[in-house]
């Protein structure tokens, strides 16, 4: 689904990215670990067309060179950034609104309802009419997921999903990523909590200094000391 080669990406005369190569395919999560200014966010915006890079980034195929961010969403790439971007003044129903897109305009992929996402959210359900500001972190979480789905994606890019989130939420956050895996959504998981990345990924890349460091399952990264010790711990 997802195939990326040779991807540089730069700020300005700022080089981030150099020649990343990787992949992510239907029906699997795979985990992007790193230490924070390891370029994984950067990778993330090459996809969806936030930042200017080179090299090549295909989806089902085809090259995403020339597409704008709406563009690329209308494919079936769906993006859940780190600052999660809901809308304050806004309700909970407005937010998930704001997501839909017309049928012909995404991929022939599952349609996601209001009711589906009340069904795997119900504290969303609970507050549908409230403005969108006064959620907790963990309730503004699940609507910026919940906002991606309603857009009908096969690919969902997940930027720190669980930072700053209790446990409880964390382990609904997990169960939910693995429920979207069984319906055959490709993941691209950008974690720094190894716990979660391990415990869900079908694979786990590593990156460091704008490049792959390591690539394997998630039992051969807990048996790769020295990777861990060199790009993840602190």
């Amino acid at each position: 689904m997802l195939k990326i080669s040779e991807l540089h990406a730069y700020y300005g005369k700022s080089h981030i990215l150099h020649g990343v190569e990787m992949s992510v395919n239907a029906g699997e999560i795979v985990s992007l670990l790193g230490r924070n200014g390891s370029g994984r966010s950067t990778l993330a915006k090459s996809i969806v067309g936030q930042v200017e890079w080179s090299g090549v980034i295909e989806w089902n195929s085809q090259s995403l060179a020339t597409f704008k961010p709406f563009q690329i969403a209308r494919l079936g790439v769906g993006y859940v950034p780190e600052s999660r971007e809901i809308f304050p003044n806004l309700t909970v129903q407005q937010n998930l609104s704001l997501g839909i897109q017309k049928r012909s305009l995404v991929s022939t992929f599952a349609q996601w309802s209001f009711e589906d996402i009340y069904t795997m959210f119900p504290r969303l359900k609970e507050r549908e009419f409230v403005p969108a500001g006064v959620l907790s972190g963990g309730e503004q979480q699940m609507l910026t997921l919940s906002r991606t789905l309603m857009g009908n994606p096969s690919l969902i890019i997940i930027d720190e999903p669980t930072e700053g989130l209790a446990p409880k939420i964390v382990e609904l956050v997990k169960q939910n990523l693995l429920l979207l895996r069984d319906k055959g959504l490709a993941i691209l998981l950008i974690e720094q909590k190894l716990t979660i990345a391990l415990d869900i990924s079908n694979r786990v890349l590593v990156m460091g200094h704008g490049k792959i460091v390591f690539e394997g399952s998630a039992e051969s990264l807990k048996l790769n000391e020295s990777i861990r010790k060199e790009w993840l711990e602190v």
